[in-house]
């Protein structure tokens, strides 16, 4: 594609935007829900695809961890197919009366919500981000555009070609969901160059993919930058329940950006709760990388480094740290952490109260995963990602976040004096 290419693209996309926004609820809803049939229809076709992808992964030596973020099984492209089902089945935002104002002149002020417009959708790894995306945008009334990584393009372009296919049945714009599908990077400098016509970029992927398109976008911005998550296990805490929360918050599904990447441990209980937990972890694969103090108590672990502190490892490795109290836990999660999900196990109110309240985090939890920071789980039905920004939308990005306003001033005459 060359600049006149991306120009075209983005300004039919523009003119779809302005056509979606007029439709009814009723309508976007019929589409989603077929839409949402048709990925379990044509499930086989898309794991064909994504079997290409994978394949590629394995020769490129990619890790275990990043091959199954690209792979799709039938499970998963049925729960795929269930957050659109799910988006359909939750209110529209568009149109919803925010705020009423009624002046002493007379004037009646409604603040009213409204799509962003076109949306910029840059990602990484995960071939269900282009379902989730397309489902949310769709309901949102906002027209979306779609660049996904050279590892999952089979898949990618397959999902985009089942969902495209079925929307312009139920009349929804043609144009108004796009993908690119060539890989050529210069692509999406192009994209970034589109002020007035792209409305918003979403870039989610890697620290590179992120700092890349903040610094080159003319475009404004949300980052779902990366997650550096940590679990702090308090002195109070329950300890049964801290080592599952913490086995869950990395192995379940390590190479997400909600699992955990660094444990911290209260020196009072860490004698007591590492060698069991880091036991557990190293039976499930995990290398534990650990400050001098864990070496002390478990000598057989890889000592940390400074930079192991800021490393989002999305692979079975863990950090370990142990801390002098939830003072301590607190101002190494600020100086070190992404702004994404920090928990704390604790029966202590005051202090679980005191981490709660001081961790600045998108998302902070008391005695639970930080797996939970999810759309879906979050009842939003699915996300554009996680933003760890603070204007506008922050944590998982859903419908509302996916929505503007604007104010509409009823009158009968009044002149300003």
């Amino acid at each position: 594609m060359n600049a006149k290419d991306i120009n075209a693209l983005a300004r039919k996309t523009k003119e779809a935007s302005r056509r979606l926004a007029l439709l009814d609820t009723k309508t976007k809803d019929r589409a989603l829900v077929a839409m949402s049939a048709a990925l379990k229809s044509r499930a086989s076709y898309i794991m064909r695809e994504n079997e290409k992808d994978i394949a590629l992964a394995r020769k490129r030596g990619l890790s275990s961890a990043m091959i199954d973020r690209l792979t799709l099984t039938r499970q998963r492209i049925t729960s795929m197919a269930g957050s659109l089902a799910q988006v359909a089945r939750l209110k529209d935002p568009v149109g919803d009366t925010i705020e009423t104002i009624k002046r002493p002149n007379g004037l009646l002020i409604k603040k009213v919500r409204v799509p962003i417009g076109v949306i910029l959708m840059i990602y990484e790894s995960r071939p269900n981000v282009t379902s989730d995306c397309i489902g949310l945008c769709l309901k949102s009334s906002n027209a979306i555009i779609l660049r996904g990584g050279s590892e999952a393009i089979r898949s990618n372009i397959a999902i985009f070609n089942v969902l495209d296919k079925e929307a312009v049945k139920y009349d929804i714009p043609q144009g108004a969901i796009s993908m690119i599908k060539e890989t050529d990077r210069k692509i999406v400098d192009g994209l970034l160059a589109q002020e007035g016509v792209i409305d918003l970029v979403i870039p989610r992927g890697g620290e590179s993919l992120i700092r890349d398109v903040s610094k080159k976008s003319r475009i404004p911005v949300i980052k779902h930058y990366k997650g550096v998550c940590h679990t702090y296990v308090d002195a109070s805490a329950n300890l049964k329940m801290a080592e599952k929360i913490s086995f869950n918050a990395k192995v379940q599904r390590p190479g997400v950006c909600n699992a955990m990447e660094t444990l911290l441990v209260d020196k009072k209980i860490a004698k007591a709760f590492l060698p069991p937990m880091i036991r557990r972890f190293k039976n499930a694969g995990v290398e534990i990388r650990g400050s001098k103090e864990v070496k002390k108590i478990v000598k057989d672990v890889r000592l940390a480094t400074e930079n192991d502190w800021y490393t989002e490892y999305l692979d079975l490795t863990l950090s370990i740290k142990v801390v002098d109290g939830v003072d301590e836990a607190i101002r190494h999660i600020m100086k070190y952490g992404s702004y994404h999900s920090d928990a704390i196990v604790a029966r202590d109110s005051s202090r679980a109260a005191k981490f709660l309240n001081e961790v600045d985090s998108a998302c902070v939890y008391l005695n639970a995963s930080t797996r939970f920071t999810d759309g879906e789980e979050f009842g939003k039905g699915a996300e554009m990602g996680i933003s760890t920004d603070k204007i506008h939308a922050r944590g998982p990005m859903g419908l509302e976040e996916l929505t503007s306003y604007k104010y509409i001033i009823y009158g009968n005459g009044q002149l300003r004096r």
